[in-house]
């Protein structure tokens, strides 16, 4: 009994010393848990890296031994282009030189004979030499006839000169102009004058002849003038009434012809002054957030507002960037403080 009651006396603290040593154990075990994963995942990543590590090594492996196949099979590919290519020229260089010779040879001997060509050309420069004699001569003869009919010609001036001036030819009493007292012999002018005849400036006077009366003609006959009113062809009178009828300008001008023009006008003037209505879009980072506001003029919610709704003077307190307005510095000007006092905005006195 004794026993038994020390042992109900140690009840409470076998009991607190039970659940004490629980939870030490609990914690314990949660230690030992945390330390055996953080173990199994130090040595499973170990084993994964070296796996991984392993993998890379085999797959640079492979992949060195593939390229090196491949920049090996390119290689010997262009060797071999290349051996052809520098074979190829050769051939065509060996050939061109045989061609060149033999094409020399040929045009040597059968087509252009040295001797031929040089038989050739001395006949040529004999013809030459035989042309431009006979084309000196022509040349000489043309100038010979041109000189002779200039001094023909002059001499038939000179003649005209002298019939048109014989009145100073010189007289018995009067010499002449061409005829001084002064000179041994007389000019050869006053020669001339002495041989030509005087040329006479008037005139052929024609008598007047007396005016001759023409008699009346006969009015021609009847039966030759064309029919009129009811002595008509009859297929003429036909053809006259069933004419076709000709439209007037006005008939045969459309209706709408003025307003389809003034559309078409329209139109291209439309056309020439079209606006771009595509929103602009700056390209610099320094305007990114900020949206443009187009002209005043597209502006609208409906389309294009009407000019004069906005004013250069029109305060937005929306778009101010502090809150007080703006305040100068210099005196305002007074012709802009008298704005809409003195006059209202259509430039009217109030």
């Amino acid at each position: 009994m004794a026993a038994l009651a020390r042992l109900q006396a140690r009840l409470s603290g076998l009991r607190e010393e039970y659940f004490r040593r629980k939870r030490s154990a609990d914690e314990d075990r949660k230690i030992e848990y945390k330390a055996a994963v953080k173990i199994q995942s130090w040595f499973r990543g170990c084993r994964v890296r070296a796996y991984l590590r392993y993998l890379n090594r085999m797959v640079v492996f492979i992949q060195k031994w593939w390229r090196g196949y491949r920049s090996r099979r390119y290689f010997r590919k262009m060797v071999e282009t290349a051996y052809f290519i520098m074979k190829m020229n050769f051939y065509n260089e060996m050939a061109v030189r045989i061609q060149k010779r033999w094409r020399g040879y040929y045009v040597r001997k059968y087509i252009h004979n040295y001797h031929a060509l040089k038989k050739y050309l001395e006949a040529v420069s004999v013809n030459n030499e035989i042309v431009r004699n006979e084309l000196q001569e022509y040349a000489e003869m043309k100038e010979n006839e041109k000189k002779r009919k200039d001094l023909e010609q002059k001499e038939k001036e000179k003649k005209y000169q002298a019939r048109k001036m014989h009145y100073l030819l010189s007289t018995e009493q009067i010499a002449g102009v061409y005829n001084s007292p002064f000179r041994k012999s007389p000019d050869p002018m006053e020669l001339l004058l002495r041989k030509s005849k005087p040329l006479s400036h008037r005139r052929q006077q024609i008598c007047p002849r007396p005016p001759t009366f023409s008699m009346p003609q006969a009015l021609p006959p009847i039966g030759r003038q064309k029919p009129q009113g009811p002595f008509r062809d009859t297929a003429e009178v036909l053809q006259q009434r069933y004419k076709p009828v000709e439209p007037t300008l006005q008939v045969a001008a459309s209706i709408n012809s003025l307003l389809e023009k003034a559309r078409e006008e329209m139109k291209w003037e439309e056309w020439r002054n079209r606006i771009h209505d595509n929103e602009f879009l700056p390209f610099s980072s320094y305007h990114k957030n900020e949206k443009y506001n187009p002209s005043i003029h597209r502006s609208g919610k409906y389309g294009q507002e009407t000019y004069g709704v906005k004013h250069f003077r029109e305060v937005q307190p929306k778009k101010w960037v502090a809150d007080k307005d703006f305040q100068t510095v210099l005196p305002s000007i007074v012709l802009f403080e008298k704005f809409g006092k003195t006059y209202s905005r259509a430039g009217q006195i109030v």
